[in-house]
């Protein structure tokens, strides 16, 4: 479903004004004379006696005039008090007031004082003498509130004004009535796709009750849509505010001659409503703008923000603002923000979303035609999700046929949109200085999905200083992105802006230009000899064509070429050829056994060749001191690594190198070296002794060296070594020799599936162990026996310990003490034997993370270190007893999945903190032992928990029900929880589709006034998608807002889903979530509230009905019915369970 709408621009109202007087008083005197000047000034004026339609009850008519007003105007006259329906009107008008729905309230004191409105005094006291005789006591004291509140609010005196002269008086109020009416609200466009809820978030924050000065900040690329979100969010509270300023386009009027003292100017005067004329410099205004507004509650929006001194020069500290006064800031660069209370970063819209868009501005509607639905995707697919470009495209193409639609998307193929392109280019050219723009465009061109430390490296040799400030400052910008991996993204649409400005420099002539990406231009330029000392990067790949071989020739012009990518071409000639200024050599696939003798290698800083014919790197020695990393991983010709010596190398990568047979004791001689990777070279059976001079190694990779016997006898001394990747070595000597790596903090001594002929790095995940291996394995535990309790002494630095799958069983364990792993943050026992974890784990105070995933044997797990964040027990067949540390920390996560024998989870009592997952599963037949008492843990407890894939439909009983979303519904005063269940269908996004990586996410919003009372997302992560069911997510009293809820208001439930971010940003495809029915049921505690009687029930739950007097009754159940109801659904399921104390849950 769409996400509920936000309102786009002033409060909605059919009148300009309501008048609320005493007919009898000023009818046709004061009031007739006041009606008559605002209906001439063109202010649309509610009066009861003009606009009741005849036949309609008055107090309803007057209701909706009341809510559908923008000001309401209250005339106080001595006979106002003794109308009960002037005090009742009175009443409705400032419950609107206070809902914060923007409406104005004013009241004109005429020839009355405000005091004796206030403190009923006068004619006003003489009146509630009446009434306290004649209506209840509750009645009275809510018409004496209304008196005093409005008589505390700023309005109209007529003897204070004009000299008591009524004409005089009208017309003043008549002008203010008119600035007050002024709109304070900007133009939107009317078709919005996909900010609502973002904007929602934003509103709920800024409306947080505090007198607080709250920032907010909105940064994204450009044209992602900040200005337009920050429009939605200023037109819904600006009427909340004493006074409001927008301040557009900031960075581009401030590049004016003197261009921030217009912006000052501007702010001054939309608060104060007049000119500032007296500020002639930034400084003067900075003095004024602080001097003014402290005292005002404002509201202000800061758009287009690029540098920290055009805030400075508006809103310097928080202290400038009065108290309540919120500050909006949009931004390209999210380093402007550094001082925002909260910040909102921007995501492109969802290909749904995005089509939408298009569609409207293409063809004015909210989907295409059936025969251009394959063209707008080819659009859409094009402008990645950026709003800006949607439009664009949508506008260019508007009007045009199909054939006129297909040469538009032809032409963007070859050449970007010009005008999406000259929006973008903005960011490129605001970016400081030579280096930075050339940083942009390398990565643009060439290091797209590459890993920020390599592509640092490149930069850093490019650039001659560390390129981390600059890699932030793009980042920052929203230039580029860096993933979970850590490698460095970037939206289409900037990467064709980046290569068009190259492009631009020569567009007929690549050879002429800086950087040489597209592969047609590359080859032509190379295969013609037409390259330039222009060229300074040039990337080209022919491992899939069949015409590879080049002439060295071709580069003899390039002498500036610093960058060069040439993977699978057959290279022939002079190497002299090439540049000298070479600085990285990326060839797989390179068909040499040796790299020519004639070429150069002084400037070189990375040389990439995996996948190559080598045999050897070079023969002979060579002294290389810029070189920083050398990968020949997957070199299966390589036999001996190349006598380098160098004090700049830092990594070494020969992963995979099968034929790899020995390590040159030059080794020795790379000072600097900080990573060796020798993962999967199982021919391979001795380390260098000269290895343990290199004193700043850190990491070293020996999984999968299955013939290597022993580790260098030194090598215990060496204090850089932390990380040690084993896995899968057969050998009982080797086992041995770690025993000697006193300062390794990270060791991984897993068992992987291999066999003389097929490595284990080739097959981690494979679970039959031939007999050759299961009898290491037996082999390597017997070792592992006798080595873990002698040596755990000197391994007290060890933080992460991987013994996965090492066959590891009670006999072992009983005989293993673990109290000595001291530092210990990381242990992986999965895939092992036990029946119970092994002794001393309970002593590790730093243990964070512990897995056991996969120990199908293991049947309890107690005594867990207090500090223990995260546990994974999945796949625990005969688990029964789980134990929860009595000192748990409070964002303990627990995954207990597929773990069906569970019986009992101990300690959970008291720890309110806890979110319970359960995932019904119907897929395995055999019943799990989940006994009642857990289900009456949650039931009964205060926790949260959320049951997905329930079969069967949603009962009838519920409190409130219906179909779709959303769902309107009352809750009662006091209650426990909420049970909020909805029955739902998977959506293919994409016909591939097997995941159900989503975001779920469910509101509840007061319908009256928008404050949000709960929000609740959480990431699904499945595979296979599930079935579909019932999704309960029960939600506790504690969990709502219900400070900001009145008795009588009507809420709303939202229920949607959106892709993960990863599933977007990477395109997987992925399901969605379309709500069929939705239902709330209240679950309260069994008191006097409760009707005695129970109603007509279904044969399996209970409920009762409970008063509540705006809409009579709300049926609802106590925790012990909703427990006896549920453990019968569940009982005959297995049950996946997840225990989850974080603030961002997975289920």
């Amino acid at each position: 479903m769409t996400e509920p709408e936000s309102s786009r621009s002033r409060p909605e109202g059919t009148y300009d004004v309501f008048l609320s007087f005493r007919g009898k008083d000023t009818r046709k005197t004061f009031t007739d004379h006041l009606y008559t000047a605002l209906v001439q000034a063109g202010i649309h004026t509610f009066r009861d006696d003009d606009e009741l339609p005849r036949g309609e009850e008055i107090h309803d008519h007057l209701l909706r005039a009341i809510q559908e007003s923008k000001i309401s105007i209250v005339v106080f006259s001595k006979g106002y008090a003794s109308s009960r329906w002037c005090l009742n009107e009175l009443v409705e008008i400032l419950k609107c007031k206070n809902r914060k729905t923007g409406q104005i309230v004013q009241p004109i004191f005429y020839n009355i004082d405000p005091s004796d409105v206030r403190k009923q005094n006068g004619s006003f006291a003489k009146a509630f003498v009446k009434h306290e005789e004649r209506f209840e006591e509750k009645l009275v004291k809510e018409w004496r509130k209304a008196l005093e509140e409005a008589g505390n609010l700023s309005g109209w005196n007529l003897n204070d004004m004009a000299n008591g002269h009524e004409a005089k008086f009208i017309k003043e109020i008549i002008k203010d009535v008119l600035n007050k009416l002024d709109p304070k609200y900007l133009y939107v466009p009317e078709h919005l796709v996909g900010i609502d809820r973002l904007a929602h978030n934003i509103i709920d924050f800024l409306s947080t009750a505090t007198d607080d000065v709250l920032i907010v900040g909105i940064h994204g690329m450009p044209g992602i849509g900040k200005t337009t979100i920050a429009r939605v969010v200023f037109n819904q509270l600006c009427y909340g505010f004493e006074e409001s300023c927008f301040l557009s386009n900031i960075n581009e009027t401030s590049k004016q001659f003197n261009g921030l003292v217009p912006l000052q100017k501007q702010l001054l005067h939309d608060i104060f409503k007049q000119d500032a004329a007296n500020i002639n410099c930034v400084d003067r205004g900075k003095v004024l703008i602080k001097e003014r507004l402290c005292r005002q509650r404002v509201l202000v929006v800061a758009d287009d923000v690029a540098r920290q001194d055009q805030l400075n020069a508006l809103m310097g500290e928080r202290s400038w603002f009065g108290p309540g006064s919120r500050v909006i800031i949009t931004t390209r660069d999210s380093s402007v923000l550094l001082k925002a209370d909260q910040t909102y970063q921007i995501e492109e819209l969802k290909p749904d979303e995005s089509l939408q868009l298009f569609s409207w501005h293409a063809l004015r509607d909210t989907e295409p035609a059936e025969d251009y639905i394959e063209l707008s995707k080819d659009v859409v697919d094009y402008c990645g999700g950026l709003p800006l470009a949607l439009e664009v495209m949508g506008a260019c193409l508007s009007g045009k046929n199909r054939d006129g639609w297909k040469s538009v998307i032809d032409k963007l193929r070859r050449i970007p949109n010009h005008d999406i392109q000259g929006k973008l280019k903005i960011s490129y050219d605001s970016l400081d200085g030579e280096e930075l723009q050339n940083a942009f465009l390398d990565i643009a061109c060439f290091f797209i999905d590459r890993k920020k430390e390599y592509v640092a490296k490149v930069l850093g040799a490019r650039c001659g200083y560390n390129p981390e400030v600059d890699l932030e400052t793009l980042r920052g910008r929203s230039l580029i992105k860096v993933n979970a991996i850590g490698k460095i993204t970037m939206h289409d649409l900037l990467r064709d802006m980046g290569r068009e400005v190259v492009r631009e420099t020569s567009p007929k002539e690549p050879g002429k230009r800086t950087r040489i990406w597209n592969q047609e231009d590359a080859w032509n330029v190379l295969e013609q000899q037409k390259g330039t000392d222009v060229v300074e990067g040039l990337a080209l790949d022919v491992k899939a064509s069949e015409a590879k071989s080049l002439s060295t020739g071709s580069f003899a012009k390039m002498k500036r070429l610093n960058l060069l990518q040439i993977n699978g071409v057959h290279l022939t000639g002079s190497f002299k050829l090439l540049s000298r200024e070479l600085m990285l050599i990326c060839w797989l696939q390179c068909p040499l056994k040796y790299f020519p003798s004639d070429f150069t290698f002084d400037n070189l800083d990375v040389l990439d060749m995996q996948y190559s014919n080598l045999k050897k790197l070079w023969k002979g020695k060579k002294i290389l001191n810029r070189l920083k990393i050398i990968n020949l991983s997957h070199s299966q010709n390589l036999i001996k690594t190349p006598n380098l010596h160098s004090s700049s190398l830092k990594k070494l990568k020969l992963k995979g190198c099968s034929s790899l047979v020995e390590v040159h004791q030059s080794i020795g001689n790379l000072t600097s070296l900080i990573f060796l990777n020798l993962e999967g070279c199982w021919r391979l059976k001795i380390l260098p002794e000269s290895i343990v001079n290199v004193k700043s190694l850190k990491r070293l990779n020996i999984s999968g060296c299955s013939q290597l016997e022993k580790l260098p006898e030194r090598m215990g001394d060496m204090e850089s070594l932390i990380e040690l990747l084993a896995d899968g070595i057969e050998n009982k000597q080797f086992l041995s020799s770690i025993g000697q790596l006193k300062y390794v903090r990270r060791l991984s001594l897993r068992g992987y599936n291999f066999s003389q002929d097929s490595p284990s790095w080739l097959s981690p995940s494979s679970t039959s162990w031939p007999p050759s291996i299961s009898s290491f394995i037996s082999a390597s535990v017997l070792c592992l026996k006798r080595l873990l309790p002698t040596t755990f002494i000197d391994w007290r630095s060890v933080k992460s310990l991987e013994l996965s799958y090492v066959g590891l069983s009670d006999r072992v364990t009983n005989c293993v003490d673990f109290r000595g792993f001291s530092s210990l943050e990381e242990l992986d026992l999965s895939g092992n034997k036990f029946s119970s974890l092994p002794s001393g784990i309970g002593f590790l105070a730093k243990l964070e993370m512990m897995d056991v995933q996969e120990c199908k044997y293991l049947v309890s797990i107690r005594d867990l270190p207090s500090n223990l964040v995260y546990l994974f027990a999945g796949g625990c067949k005969s688990l029964e007893r789980v134990r929860i540390p009595i000192e748990s920390k409070k964002e303990l996560y627990i995954n207990l999945h597929e773990s069906h024998s569970l019986e009992e989870i101990q300690g959970i009592e008291g720890q309110s903190n806890i979110f319970w997952n359960i995932l019904v599963d119907d897929c395995i037949p055999s019943p799990n032992k989940l006994q009642k008492s857990v289900v009456e843990a949650f039931c009964n407890g205060c926790y949260r928990y959320f049951i997905y894939c329930l079969p069967g439909k949603m009962p009838n009983w519920m409190s409130y029900s219906g179909e779709g979303c959303p769902l309107s519904f009352h809750i009662p005063p006091v209650f426990q929880g909420l049970v909020v269940w909805f029955v739902c269908s998977l959506e293919k996004v994409h016909r591939h589709s097997i995941y159900l990586d989503i975001d779920i996410i469910i509101i509840i919003r007061n319908k009256s006034n928008g404050i949000q009372l709960f929000e609740d997302e959480r990431t699904k992560y499945t595979y296979p998608a599930p079935k579909t069911g019932g999704w309960i997510r029960y939600i506790s009293g504690s969990e709502m807002a219900m400070e900001d809820y009145c008795a009588d208001d009507e809420l709303e439930l939202y229920i949607y889903s959106k892709p993960i971010r990863i599933a977007v940003r990477n395109s997987y495809p992925f399901y969605l979530l379309h709500i069929k029915e939705c239902g709330v049921h209240v679950i309260a505690g069994k008191s006097n509230s409760f009707e005695e009687s129970e109603v007509e029930r279904d044969t399996v739950m209970p409920y009762h009905l409970l008063p509540h007097p705006p809409c009579g009754s709300i049926t609802a159940s106590t925790p012990k019915q909703w427990s006896d109801y549920l453990f019968p659904k569940l009982q005959n399921h297995n049950l996946n369970l997840t225990l989850d104390g974080k603030n961002k849950y997975f289920i």
